[in-house]
């Protein structure tokens, strides 16, 4: 393949003796990252065109249409690309799995069934690992799709739909090693996986439901999942006298009370920063009404956790609690900022 216009190379003499090899590596880094940034402006422009936005679009609804699953396979660099893609379609709402094509020939193309898909990827289009699986969609009437650099390759001239990757210098000196081809495929698969995700109106809470572990599924989970509730809720009246209210603050030790009417429906709450704003003699007599913030901040149970933590930090007014409560203010529970932070939101 020929390199684009303006690309940039580093040429070594064979022998020469580098005395700054930190700035040199450095130097070829930065022109490996150009090369394939070259490489991913020119599939942008392709998606662009007429002819990349129609086979991008009809992929997308070939795709979307799936019954069964999206079955993705190819050998080599292209293969490691594309267990990512399948697991990219998979965590975001398109059922999916990873076929390698040498298992398939030796029985795992009974793994694709009516109602599938299949995605494979080839930069040229003319891997031999591929023949089984491309003889076994067109057999059974399996929708192909490819993704390739080389439209009049063994690939493209079978499938259904074309993805056709631009014309671009692999990365490495000898225009041998799959640089550039392989991040064209992996970002056309991110491009295929967003674009389905939004198709399908993927939301938050899906994607919490696909990665309940780690850091990402702890700050996609519901308030609801992380409060406390019932007896553990620090709860009175406004016509609570103040010695009855501190009592209450110091058992259930969120530094807060939350101020309720007849209904449950939270009103006010007061805090240690209330009790030191109206510290004087009669303190302890002085009814709660008069002393709690008549504009508390309250958040629902389907409040994403890491939203609460936004909520709490916010530097305006930084807090450490919040009540849960329905659309109608009934208090359904309390959070604490160390809830967060023990579920590893932060």
């Amino acid at each position: 393949m020929t390199a684009p216009e303006g690309a940039s190379r580093i040429d070594l003499p064979p022998d020469a003796a580098v005395t700054n090899t930190a700035a040199l590596a450095a130097a070829i880094g930065t022109d490996v990252l150009r090369i394939e940034a070259q490489g991913l402006a020119a599939l942008a422009a392709s998606l662009d065109a007429p002819e990349g936005a129609a086979a991008f679009a009809a992929a997308i609804d070939r795709l979307a249409a799936t019954e069964g699953r999206v079955v993705v396979s190819g050998i080599g660099k292209s293969g490691l690309v594309g267990r990512k893609i399948a697991a990219t379609f998979a965590s975001t709402g398109t059922p999916s799995l990873f076929v390698h094509p040498a298992e398939a020939s030796h029985g795992d193309l009974g793994m694709i069934v009516g109602g599938d898909s299949a995605l494979l990827l080839s930069n040229s289009g003319e891997a031999a690992e591929l023949a089984d699986l491309i003889g076994h969609t067109r057999r059974f009437g399996v929708p192909l799709l490819a993704i390739t650099a080389h439209p009049a390759s063994t690939l493209a001239r079978a499938a259904d739909i074309v993805l056709c990757l631009p014309q671009a210098r692999e990365a490495c000196p000898m225009g041998l090693a799959p640089t550039t081809s392989t991040t064209l495929q992996m970002a056309l698969g991110d491009a295929l996986a967003v674009a389905l995700l939004r198709r399908r109106g993927f939301s938050a809470a899906d994607f919490r439901a696909f990665h309940p572990g780690g850091r990402l599924g702890a700050q996609l989970r519901r308030v609801g999942s992380l409060m406390h509730t019932g007896a553990a809720v620090p709860l009175g009246t406004a016509d609570m006298t103040m010695d009855a209210a501190l009592l209450e603050m110091t058992a259930k030790r969120f530094g807060c009370l939350g101020v309720v009417d007849a209904q449950n429906r939270l009103i006010g709450v007061l805090t240690d920063g209330d009790l030191r704003r109206a510290m004087g003699p009669d303190l302890l007599t002085r009814a709660v009404g008069a002393i709690m913030n008549r504009a508390p901040r309250r958040i629902g149970p389907e409040t994403l956790a890491a939203s609460a933590l936004n909520t709490m930090n916010d530097p305006a007014r930084p807090v450490t609690s919040l009540f849960v409560t329905a659309p109608d203010a009934t208090v359904l529970g309390i959070v604490h900022v160390h809830d967060l932070l023990r579920a590893g939101i932060a």
